[in-house]
């Protein structure tokens, strides 16, 4: 009896928070000192924040909602669904999309975070995800107490046990973009297996040497949405960020629970931020601007960094350079932090990307002229 009424219960929430890895951007913080004590001010290329402003069209339907009270509903108004269902078919063809094939969520991180919990995926179950990954993908099957598994090609993977296969294309952080038949295989595989395919297409709209195509493509699919459901966000290419406006597109059953589920979690985006959903879906000129300003800095660092001594790998998608000069990233991002330019290094996304760090393309005309100055010097 005296030993048992001497031991201390266990918490849950230090449980929890026990499974997750140290949060890995605190590991940054002195090199982000060393940037900003630059004499010019720090140059942050690190995390692919939009600093550009949000549209002015955006904005109004922001401004034209405030006056919204009540409750808003987790499905999102019908005017929501139909953008969602409308730019889906137009951008990623997917075909025969009703308002249940669609799910908006309060932004893309929220949702990978807790998916594999959402789902009801425990002890026993495994979720995959590719082997240089956004860390988020462990993080949700870790909150969930399921297995994380990283993989090269998903059909290569054990199925055993497997439920949950995330890919992501464009990738975060190399760029990659898989073709309509790699992502057919692995869509045929997950089938074959019984596992659900859920595919981060969030940098799908930002392609600059390759056409990103989306698992919803009757190519990929088949016409087919079962087993699918495609994640995309708002936060890129709409600068909106701030907002936390992402939807899930795919598989009606798979959202019809996450619906009910999140319904009683009053997981719901704010009524103001679905009007601005509807009108930044409903506008492509913005992000045609948007991408331009891109496009531009991302010619002006690439050449840059090439120049002094960088090999840049994959990059042919998304908001960032894979770049190495074959040394450990620590090093490489130390070296850079001293010129007052902070980047990411790669092991942030897996061990295989110890030699590489990730450089965003988000920051300013006048900054990344800046980074281009200092890389030269």
């Amino acid at each position: 009896m005296g030993a048992a009424s001497s031991s201390q219960p266990v918490s849950p929430r230090a449980s929890l928070r026990d499974r997750l890895p140290d949060f890995p951007w605190d590991r940054l913080e002195p090199y982000k000192a060393t940037a900003a004590a630059h004499a010019d001010g720090i140059v942050d290329l690190s995390v692919g924040t939009p600093v550009d402003p949000v549209p002015a069209l955006v904005r109004q339907a922001l401004t034209d909602a405030a006056d919204s009270p009540g409750y808003p509903t987790v499905w999102g108004t019908a005017a929501l669904r139909d953008a969602l269902t409308g730019w889906a078919a137009d951008r990623l063809g997917a075909r025969g999309l009703e308002h249940t094939n669609v799910l908006p969520v309060v932004g893309s991180k929220e949702l990978v975070a807790w998916l594999p919990t959402q789902l009801g995926l425990g002890a026993g179950d495994k979720v995959a995800y590719p082997r240089l990954a956004y860390p988020t993908y462990e993080v949700g099957a870790r909150l969930a107490g399921a297995e994380p598994v990283v993989y090269d090609e998903p059909w290569e993977l054990d199925p055993s046990g497997l439920k949950l296969l995330w890919l992501n294309s464009p990738s975060n952080p190399t760029g990659r973009v898989l073709g309509a038949d790699e992502l057919r295989r692995a869509v045929a595989w997950a089938r074959e297996h019984d596992v659900l395919v859920v595919s981060d297409e969030c940098y799908l709209e930002l392609g600059w040497e390759a056409d990103p195509v989306s698992v919803l493509h009757p190519d990929v699919c088949g016409g087919s949405h079962e087993g699918l459901v495609a994640v995309h966000s708002l936060s890129k290419r709409s600068n909106l960020a701030g907002y936390r406006s992402a939807f899930l597109v795919g598989d009606a059953a798979v959202l019809g629970d996450l619906l009910q589920i999140r319904k009683h979690g009053g997981m719901m985006i704010a009524a103001p931020v679905q009007a601005a959903t509807v009108a930044a879906l409903g506008d492509t000129a913005h992000v045609a601007e948007q991408r331009e300003r891109y496009a531009r800095r991302r010619a002006a660092l690439r050449g840059a960094f090439e120049a002094a001594g960088f090999r840049i790998e994959h990059s042919e998608a998304s908001l960032y350079l894979w770049a190495t000069r074959d040394e450990p990233c620590w090093d490489t991002v130390g070296e850079l932090a001293e010129r007052g330019i902070l980047v990411a290094p790669g092991d942030f996304y897996g061990a295989a990307g110890e030699r590489f760090v990730r450089i965003a393309f988000t920051a300013t005309d006048e900054r990344v002229a800046a980074a281009v100055r200092r890389l030269a010097e």
